[in-house]
């Protein structure tokens, strides 16, 4: 069942794929630093272009999300947005903010907190945006003929993300303050609610591509939402173990650390599971590829390699290292951007009339964007292990360590290079589809049932 206002979703998804080319480009500037080769440093330094690329990094996705419940709610409230005016109207006031944001960083205009460098009078607009978006996707949800368990996980992530988007607004004068609510923020979205989001993509998707039951989905997701809930809330311990807050996070954060691969080895098993239950062959296999690929990917990067160093014993030596980093790269690749590229992958064909997810290219944008991204979260997490080795244990300063790992971000750069042909390749095909079909989206609901598109 397909529906007009669906095609606000292709704008949104279009937005995505920009600030993610972005975010490459940013992310090879900091790259090409690494290994001495600095020259754009008068006009892009190094903190800039990190600054510019992390937040990129949340925008994108988070502009992927909104896209994805644009087009999934419509379609399990079973009518249509309850104004896409005002969708386009959010769309065009988050472009703003993203412009305004990112040109200010060019002229050190931020508040300098990790992920969080917007300027606080950015941030109220930021407020009144998603409160827009939110607005928008609720009513019609609870507008719609039904409530789905999918649709309500999935709106629940995007109500709880916007709220705790708040602590990260307050002003504290210690900076001890500071980090313990910043945390809230960067730990409770990405290891909490954001897996709600994730869960609600995925059990959409494998209703869509492997025909089983909904009733059957659905329970699992509940068992994934308790799980989430479970082990990334007190998991947030594990930030506070260095700065300066009560031992008990030690504790705290150490057991609960090593419950949260739960929750990404349930989603792996879940969508493992009901691909093999499913007796439909859905012809879209691309789409396919991405969501078991972000379940299984989420487990590895998300689950087992963070737990490998956020355990206090192991964290004393890693914290602050590339192994984070690496950690970082395959959590955020797995959990969130291929779960945004799999929705896309699936609707694009939908909302464009036009079947070209059956040609190669598709497939060989998958392929070469996980090979790639594998081999940069093997060369950081070489170059990590080497870094803790000379500055943890050997008491070497910090920028001869850096020498001499230089040559891990040539390696790196060159699986960069792969990995930026797949997605480039990837962008190229989200081109080539054009623009929304109006006859393509022509709802298959009785004239009685439809609902006007304000």
């Amino acid at each position: 069942m397909k529906y007009k206002s669906q095609k606000v979703a292709y704008w949104f998804f279009a937005l995505c794929m920009l600030l993610f080319a972005l975010q490459i480009i940013y992310g090879f500037i900091m790259g090409f630093a690494r290994i001495g080769l600095d020259g754009l440093h008068d006009f892009i330094p190094f903190n800039t272009a990190r600054a510019v690329h992390t937040n990129l990094l949340v925008v994108w996705l988070l502009t992927g999300f909104m896209g994805a419940a644009y087009y999934i709610i419509p379609e399990e409230a079973q009518r249509e947005l309850v104004s896409v005016k005002w969708a386009y109207v959010q769309l065009i006031s988050l472009a703003v903010v993203g412009v305004a944001a990112i040109t200010g960083y060019h002229f050190n205009i931020w508040e300098g907190r990790k992920f969080l460098e917007i300027p606080r009078e950015l941030d109220y607009l930021v407020v009144v945006n998603v409160l827009l978006f939110l607005g928008l996707i609720l009513a019609t949800l609870f507008k719609g003929k039904r409530q789905t368990t999918t649709a309500l996980v999935l709106a629940m992530g995007l109500l709880f993300a916007a709220l705790l988007y708040l602590p990260g607004m307050i002003w504290f004068d210690s900076q001890v303050t500071d980090s313990f609510f910043r945390w809230w923020v960067v730990h409770l979205w990405v290891e909490g609610v954001w897996e709600l989001i994730m869960g609600g993509i995925l059990a959409f998707l494998l209703i869509k591509l492997t025909g089983v039951d909904r009733e059957v989905i659905e329970k699992w997701l509940y068992v994934i939402v308790g799980l989430t809930f479970l082990s990334g809330i007190l998991g947030t311990g594990h930030h506070y173990y260095y700065i300066g807050v009560n031992k008990i996070w030690l504790v705290v954060g150490g057991i609960f650390s090593a419950l949260e691969p739960l929750a990404f080895l349930a989603m792996a098993l879940f969508a493992v599971y009901m691909y093999r239950k499913g007796e439909r062959r859905h012809p879209n296999k691309v789409a396919l590829f991405w969501t078991i690929g972000a379940s299984i990917v989420s487990f590895i990067g998300a689950g087992l390699l963070g737990f490998a160093h956020t355990l206090p014993q192991t964290n004393i030596f890693t914290h602050g290292t590339l192994v984070t980093a690496m950690h970082g790269h395959y959590a955020f690749w797995g959990a969130y951007a291929m779960i945004v590229l799999a929705i896309i992958s699936y609707a694009m064909p939908n909302i464009t009339g036009r079947k070209r997810h059956d040609n190669s290219k598709g497939h060989l944008a998958f392929w070469l964007s996980n090979v790639g991204m594998l081999g940069m979260v093997t060369a950081l997490g070489v170059a990590g292990v080497v870094q803790v080795y000379l500055e943890r244990r050997l008491s070497m300063d910090f920028m001869i360590a850096q020498e001499e790992v230089k040559i891990h971000f040539v390696v790196m750069l060159l699986c960069a290079a792969l990995f930026a042909t797949g997605i480039g390749i990837y962008i190229y095909e989200f081109i080539k589809y054009g623009r929304p079909s109006e006859e393509a989206l022509e709802s298959k609901v009785d004239e009685s049932e439809a609902v006007a598109v304000s």
